[in-house]
């Protein structure tokens, strides 16, 4: 059985992937073009058809989102806004999740798997402190889909987590997080370790509290 990661190249994606094969489980990664990982730009829709190509017949017994971007760091309401900043951001947080999901639906099928999609506690209705409006709304919606898919799959016994992975230290995060990448990983690896049909639907955060929505 296969782990796989996307947006594997780096921050969190390239963690996570480093502590499942420091454990000797089998995980692979996926970017927008590295030639150690499966190629994937989540946005294109021919890119999701290559993938499932190459990956058809792999059980997936992991599948974690993870992919994504962050293109308003730091913007107020008078940031430099246009209509592409929210539709960029939600084509690859948002579209992009759903079509990884998907695309590979086939592959976790056949590993009675689960699902994990990394979201944020920027998206969290309750936590809201304002600015970055597109990447909040983003979150948001990545977590609204994360719950409405663990009831669609609830009947064929494929749980989905969904999870905010701490402030890290990474180029999104910033130099002043809290975190580093490893913690974090170490953190997600237990809480998608711990993911069963009793906790589907679940916002939690890496270590392993739930989060309010």
């Amino acid at each position: 059985m296969t782990t796989l990661i996307t947006g594997a190249n780096r921050g969190v994606g390239a963690a996570l992937l480093a502590k499942y094969r420091s454990t000797g489980l089998k995980a692979v990664g996926t970017s927008r073009g590295s030639d150690d990982l499966y190629n994937l730009d989540v946005t294109d829709a021919e890119s999701h058809l290559a993938l499932a190509n190459t990956l058809q017949g792999m059980p997936i017994q992991n599948l974690i989102c993870n992919a994504g971007v962050l293109q308003d760091k730091g913007w107020g309401l008078d940031g430099p806004y246009t209509a592409s900043t929210f539709a960029d951001t939600f084509a690859a947080n948002v579209t992009g999740v759903f079509e990884t999901i998907r695309t590979l639906l086939p592959n976790v099928r056949a590993a009675n798997g689960k699902i994990a999609i990394i979201s944020s506690q920027m998206g969290s209705n309750t936590l809201a402190t304002g600015g970055n409006y597109a990447y909040r709304a983003s979150k948001a919606a990545a977590l609204n889909l994360g719950r409405n898919l663990a009831t669609d799959l609830s009947p064929e016994g494929i749980a989905v987590g969904i999870y905010h992975p701490g402030w890290v230290r990474t180029d999104m995060g910033g130099d002043n997080a809290d975190i580093s990448m490893e913690e974090s990983a170490i953190g997600l690896f237990d809480r998608i370790a711990d993911l069963s049909m009793a906790k589907t639907g679940c916002f939690e955060t890496w270590a392993g509290q739930d989060h309010p929505l």
